[in-house]
């Protein structure tokens, strides 16, 4: 397996990992999930599965979701404080981190132990291997099924790096990049936490808007929705529907999408402002359409009976007040089974007056728009950081050390 090569700059090093440390496999005690030896309290217990809650803003591994009993620990391998690891299986597969606890680890994941730290420092290294991840999954990690990277893979690999002093500097310009996202994540959980408050306060009635009073009213959806066929449209464009966007258009949805191999004269007309009940409806998906276009017949197209604020219910058919209902009315439902007209029609659902549907609204819609700024702020801030790895992880842009 050739690793991958470019031009570096003359007073940088190019060389192999296994030259600079011993590239070994944790361990995992057998048969699994014997009690003897997981679910202790001894030693934390590190798994492929632990470093996808991880984001990749955080280059420290801090805790993990399991422990192994003192037998256990005996039999998987041992790894110190400030190990440097990659995922070598699953979906995180070329992942890097360094640790930050003492802990034993499963064998999909590999270690880098006797580090040479004269020469190379570990922050730096962890840069460098998760600049590779995709070439790791693409090229290196062999198998069309469950791909995987095996030490002596890994070991072979070439690693290139300036003098140390500047290794240090790239590192600290980088983990100065991931506080600024990680600062940014936080700030977006935050938010989101705020916003299913505010959903859980202001979609029941718990909390009312300022010189907004009155009962609220609850009437079966069937009152304010009804069922709507129109066919024969069939050149209009086919929707999909998506549980963050709602009804879109076909051409919109990323990556491969099967399209009907027959007519599309008995599907549906959806008209921007519609409902729809989407076939994963048992978890709330009723879904707003912004767009004209088709549907199966096999969905349901909703249209309001009475003068509503649209926004209100499609934040309401989002919440879990909602899903509740739904799951309260129609038991059994089953993944993948579509909740009938009929099914919605007995859940009671909150009419409010107009006006405070509309201030509800205007609440709901600046919590979702401070969200997608902050979103789009996070990934600006991922994009600046992979530009600055691009640079100075292949020597293209030089950082002055004062040494």
């Amino acid at each position: 397996m050739m690793s991958e090569r470019f031009e570096i700059p003359k007073d940088w090093t190019n060389k192999r990992f296994d030259k600079i440390s011993n590239v070994v496999r944790g361990g995992s005690p057998r048969p699994a999930g014997d009690p003897r030896y997981f679910n202790g309290t001894f030693m934390p217990w590190l798994t492929v599965a632990s470093l996808t809650n991880i984001p990749d803003s955080q280059m420290e591994v801090t805790q993990t979701e399991g422990f192994l009993t003192e037998e256990g620990a005996t039999q998987s391998r041992q790894l110190e404080k400030g190990t440097l690891i990659l995922s070598n299986s699953g979906a995180t597969l070329g992942v890097a981190k360094i640790l930050g606890i003492h802990c034993c680890a499963n064998d999909g994941i590999a270690a880098f132990i006797n580090w040479n730290e004269n020469e190379v420092d570990k922050f730096y290294a962890c840069y460098f291997l998760n600049s590779k991840t995709k070439y790791f999954r693409d090229v290196v990690a062999p198998g069309n099924g469950q791909p995987n990277l095996n030490t002596d893979l890994i070991g072979i690999e070439h690693i290139h790096y300036p003098p140390l002093s500047e290794q240090k500097a790239i590192a600290k310009v980088l983990s100065t990049a991931d506080a600024a996202i990680h600062t940014t994540q936080k700030l977006i959980a935050q938010k989101e936490l705020r916003k299913k408050w505010l959903m859980q306060q202001l979609l029941t009635g718990k909390k009312r808007m300022k010189g907004l009073g009155g009962e609220w009213k609850k009437l079966g959806a069937g009152e304010i929705f009804k069922s709507i066929t129109k066919k024969g449209f069939a050149d209009e464009e086919l929707l999909s529907a998506t549980q963050d966007r709602g009804m879109i258009p076909r051409t919109m949805l990323e990556g491969r999408v099967t399209m009907p191999t027959t007519g599309t004269e008995g599907f549906k007309l959806v008209e921007i402002g519609d409902f729809v009940i989407s076939l994963r409806s048992f978890q709330g998906g009723l879904e707003y359409s912004f767009y004209r276009g088709l549907v199966s017949p096999a969905y349901t197209v909703l249209k309001p009976t009475t003068d509503i604020n649209e926004e209100f219910y499609k934040q309401y058919f989002k919440s879990y007040e909602f899903i509740g209902r739904l799951a309260t009315a129609v038991i059994g439902i089953r993944d993948g089974k579509q909740i009938s007209y009929d099914d919605f029609c007995i859940v009671k659902i909150p009419n409010p007056s107009i006006e405070e549907q509309t201030a509800i609204a205007h609440v709901l819609q600046a919590a979702d728009k401070e969200i997608s700024l902050l979103k789009a702020k996070a990934e600006k801030l991922r994009e600046q950081k992979k530009g600055l790895m691009q640079v100075l992880l292949t020597g293209k842009v030089r950082l002055k050390i004062n040494e």
